[in-house]
């Protein structure tokens, strides 16, 4: 399918990986999205360091510059699949199989994580909040949100449809976190609606948005971090 190139000057010498003529029938922007993808250095990491996928990195760069995840917390993850940002939650809270501090929910299947409660149903179930609750043990310490809306093409369809998600993975969190908790969410540039900024600002001590290195540059994702809930109302 594709073949590594020399690439670069004289001495230590990069590889990348081109795709041969029998990838002609792929359109050129599957083509070109299929080199980038086969050249990522974060794809590289991500299967050298046992990561289901390279979105891990997001946030271990999101929580090693924030310090939001720590032993003994709890943690929601909205949006599991394939399980990447649960692997760095365990790792971090030190969540096992005797003392499960991850609860994570997804539609799609996610392969069984040591120290983790998965639930295979659509958050947007109406059981589904309460049964994350029962799942963890208790109210998190942080609520974790990866979702975004499957693709229609349409890019301002997409956008509107990952934004919704985003807006009611905030009115989760802040139904539901324990006092001092924080709140991370993928959302878009310019794509973060001024009433649901506000709020957060009134029941959390920081709101900000946040672009890890791990997220492509060219992508117009971001990530809402609200830090501190202030508590209930």
């Amino acid at each position: 399918m594709s073949k590594p190139t020399k690439t670069g000057g004289s001495g230590a010498r990069a590889l990348r990986t081109r795709l041969n003529k029998k990838s002609n029938k792929l359109k050129t922007s599957s083509r070109r999205w299929l080199e980038r993808h086969l050249n990522d250095p974060y794809v590289h990491r991500a299967k050298a360091e046992g990561y289901r996928a390279r979105s891990a990195f997001k946030l271990v760069e999101v929580d090693d510059r924030h310090k939001l995840l720590k032993p003994g917390l709890r943690v929601i993850d909205l949006g599991a699949a394939p399980g990447g940002w649960c692997q760095v939650a365990v790792q971090r809270v030190e969540s096992t199989e005797e003392d499960v501090r991850v609860a994570a929910i997804d539609y799609l299947d996610v392969d069984p994580i040591p120290g983790v409660a998965i639930l295979k149903m659509d958050f947007l179930d109406d059981d589904a909040p309460e049964k994350l609750i029962e799942a963890l043990g208790g109210r998190p310490d942080i609520v974790l949100s990866d979702m975004a809306a499957p693709t229609t093409g349409h890019r301002r369809t997409d956008h509107i449809r990952t934004q919704h998600l985003c807006e009611v993975a905030a009115d989760y969190a802040m139904s539901v976190l324990k006092p001092g908790g924080h709140f991370l969410a993928k959302t878009f540039q310019g794509g973060t609606e001024t009433a649901l900024l506000d709020q957060l600002k009134k029941r959390f001590a920081s709101v900000h948005h946040v672009k890890p290195p791990a997220s492509r540059g060219e992508s117009v994702e971001l990530y809402l971090l609200a830090k501190s809930f202030k508590g209930d109302d």
